[in-house]
């Protein structure tokens, strides 16, 4: 009887809250077990579940017992990526992944290659990765929080305008939860989770048990964040009030201040990051043909000694700037990052290249094919020289004097002057170094064709909406004060669109006013309604924020609205503030960053590539008249020609060298770019592809122009010296 009087009482208190407050201020909905798993399983990065498989397997296979030390120091970024993993199945993988690599890749390398060089590398390379693989889940825990940090303003956003008007700890964080992005979303769940599953026995004990993950990382986040849950105890409105614009406060100044302290010590590391990963290599490409050339006088051949340089410049080095330049974005601060619209449903068609077929259709083709296809005819071509040597195919020469060759195949210096078609090494002919060029030419290209079609049509949108997004501040300020004045949101709109006609702003009100007043819509419908409401046109996500906190704010009336309104308006300015202020302390690491990228390391490149291309030419001619010399026995100087050839080898292809080193350039300028783009603008795929779209194709047309110009004028300068030696 008590427990049916109890259920009543409940249901009718449930009522009077529904008809005094609202909807939004009943008892939030349970996250399950279930529900936290799906949405985990939906939204949680592939390589961290597979990692997590990774680690639950070693820990099966080898049972290690860990030092409780450095398990607690892994535990942490297990717990804050939401890895279900033992510190013990970390370290069981970083051996037994090592061994694995160094057994199956020594004897994979030495069985095709036959040299004990790959044998050395495999042994050092699994070596060195036994401390990296410990340290993933540090680097995942990193760039967690980078991904993280982006939304942390907002999501104190979210927190404060929901407790304006409704003083409900749980129910805020349910709705930071439902409008925030991954993977802070997903933090927020977990909180919640965490009580329904019992863990802890309220929401403030678990959100202090996560907030513990972030007091060494973020202190301005954790402090704001107890500021909001303090503001539940204030026994007047005025403090709590207060306290709840002191933690928006604090959040702001904390991201300003914490920027500038990045942007000062980026300088440093930056530095290292351009003289270890682009000037020294650069630097060393200018020594490295005449290396290559004496390593030939032991017998080495010019293919495996492009296999050497391969692996240093190819795999080696690029790897370790991409580990310097991850290390670096992972120490950047919060701020407000851009997300990637074109994941939207309603604008993923425009990633895709478009062509219009008539009038009412449009043949949508991912840009992959058309990258694919400008791969593989500019491999064809490029490494057309190879093909006609197998096919046995004659060569021939561009000048009569035979001096430049298409192909150029010679014997070695140790053969003479005849030897078999197949110890002939090459090709080291003009016309197939200059269709090297092509294989670099259509690799950097072609993905940098992909990221330009793929984020060319987003990338308007996404810029007509930052025009938006720079005046809507005032915007709002508008519209707030218009509700606080008391008129319905309705009306408030369309004075708005008004006032502000003419521009993007006035576009946006006016697009919603038309859907009210001529399509019948209600004013939540209006803005989101998924085929004709304002954001399909606008999809930013500080108007969408903006939106969705007034449609929450306005069913308590317009002056909760008009509140909640003006400080949307003060959080757009303080972070335009702060990122403007960002740029302008990081616009010369920034621009001499995109000035490596776009011009000094492919100019560089090219000019080497040209002197490599002429020292080229006059060794493989000196080599072939020493053995010459050295098959006719001159003057009893034989003996003295064979001295000479023990020293000299015959050099590498301008062929084989250039290709390498052009890989090299189009992945420096990726992870420039990449790099770049994250120190600028944080976590923005969008901008992301963008970038690499502009900056590989430049890059890469740029190298291969210039060591065209540069290998034609070297070998024409080299053939000229060669003649005048001979003929002295």
């Amino acid at each position: 009887m008590e427990q049916e009087e109890y259920q009543d009482l409940l249901e009718k208190y449930k009522e009077r809250v529904k008809e005094e407050f609202g909807e939004a201020s009943t008892i939030p909905s349970k996250v399950t077990t279930k529900e936290y798993s799906e949405f985990k399983a939906e939204l949680y990065p592939n390589h961290y579940s597979l990692y997590e498989k990774a680690c639950n397997f070693s820990d099966n296979l080898l049972k290690l017992k860990v030092d409780e030390v450095k398990a607690i120091k892994i535990q942490k970024n297990l717990d804050l990526t939401h890895l279900n993993v033992r510190p013990a199945g970390v370290i069981a993988l970083s051996y037994l992944l090592p061994m694995a690599v160094m057994v199956l890749g020594s004897l994979i390398a030495f069985s095709i290659f036959q040299m004990m060089f790959f044998v050395f590398f495999f042994l050092i390379a699994g070596m060195l990765m036994i401390p990296a693989l410990q340290k993933i889940p540090e680097f995942m825990g990193n760039t967690w929080r980078m991904k993280a940090s982006n939304q942390m303003v907002q999501s104190i956003f979210y927190l404060v305008t929901y407790m304006r008007h409704t003083s409900n700890f749980e129910r805020a964080i349910e709705f930071a939860a439902d409008h925030l992005e991954p993977p802070l979303s997903l933090d927020f769940r977990k909180i919640m989770w965490d009580v329904e599953t019992e863990r802890y026995s309220t929401i403030r004990e678990s959100a202090d048990a996560y907030l513990q993950v972030w007091k060494e990382w973020d202190k301005e986040f954790v402090e704001s964040f107890h500021l909001v849950e303090s503001s539940l105890f204030e026994s007047t409105e005025e403090r709590r009030l207060s306290l709840l614009d002191k933690a928006l406060d604090v959040i702001l100044n904390g991201t300003y201040e914490n920027m500038m302290h990045y942007a000062h010590s980026l300088k440093s590391p930056m530095t290292m990051l351009h003289m270890l990963g682009v000037i020294l290599p650069i630097l060393g490409l200018v020594i490295l043909p005449l290396v290559v050339s004496f390593m030939g006088g032991d017998g080495t051949s010019p293919f495996v000694s492009a296999i050497y340089i391969s692996v240093l410049y190819n795999i080696s080095l690029p790897l370790g700037v991409y580990y310097l330049g991850r290390t670096i974005l992972s120490k950047r601060p919060a701020g407000y990052g851009a997300i990637d619209i074109g994941e939207k449903p309603g604008l993923k068609k425009f990633r895709n290249v478009n062509i219009n077929i008539g009038k009412s259709f449009v043949l949508s083709v991912n840009p992959l094919y058309f990258s694919i296809m400008i791969f593989a005819v500019g491999m064809l071509i490029g490494f057309s020289p190879l093909i006609m040597h197998s096919l046995n195919a004659p060569d021939f020469a561009f000048d009569e004097k035979g001096n430049m060759k298409m192909l150029d195949y010679v014997c070695p210096p140790d053969k003479g002057i005849e030897c078999a078609e197949e110890d002939k090494l090459g090709p080291y002919g003009l016309g197939s170094s200059i269709l090297s060029l092509v294989v670099i030419a259509s690799l950097g290209g072609s993905i940098g064709l992909f990221y330009a079609l793929r984020s060319k049509n987003v990338i308007k949108i996404r810029q007509k909406t930052k025009e938006l997004e720079d005046e809507f501040s005032s915007a709002l300020f508008q519209l707030g004060n218009r509700l606080g004045d008391g008129l319905p949101a309705e009306i408030a709109f369309s004075r708005v669109a008004a006032t502000m006609r003419g521009t993007v702003s006035g576009d946006f009100f006016n697009l919603t006013e038309k859907n009210i007043t001529k399509l019948g819509m209600g004013l939540e419908q209006a803005i989101f309604d998924q085929k004709v409401g304002a954001l399909v046109s606008f999809p930013s996500k500080v108007i969408e924020s903006s939106m969705k906190v007034l449609i929450e704010s306005i069913r308590k009336g317009p002056r909760i609205a008009a509140q909640s309104l003006l400080s949307m308006s003060r959080y757009i300015k303080e972070i335009h503030r702060v990122e403007e202020r960002l740029n302008d302390l990081m616009a010369d690491v920034i621009s001499s960053m995109k000035s490596q990228v776009k011009f000094l390391t492919p100019a560089i490149a090219g000019i080497v590539i040209g002197i490599t291309s002429m020292i080229s030419t006059i060794l493989t001619k000196l080599s072939s008249q020493l053995g010459a010399f050295t098959a006719s026995g001159q003057a009893g100087g034989a003996g003295g020609f064979e001295d000479m050839l023990s020293i000299f080898g015959i050099g590498i292809p301008t062929f084989h060298f250039q290709i390498v080193v052009g890989i090299y350039i189009v992945q420096i300028a990726y992870i420039l770019t990449v790099l770049s783009n994250g120190v600028e603008n944080g976590a923005d795929k969008l901008g992301e592809r963008y970038a690499l779209g502009k900056d590989l194709t430049r890059s890469t047309l740029l190298y291969c122009f210039l060591a065209a110009v540069v290998m034609i004028l070297f070998n024409l300068f080299a053939g000229t010296i060669m003649q005048r030696t001979l003929v002295g």
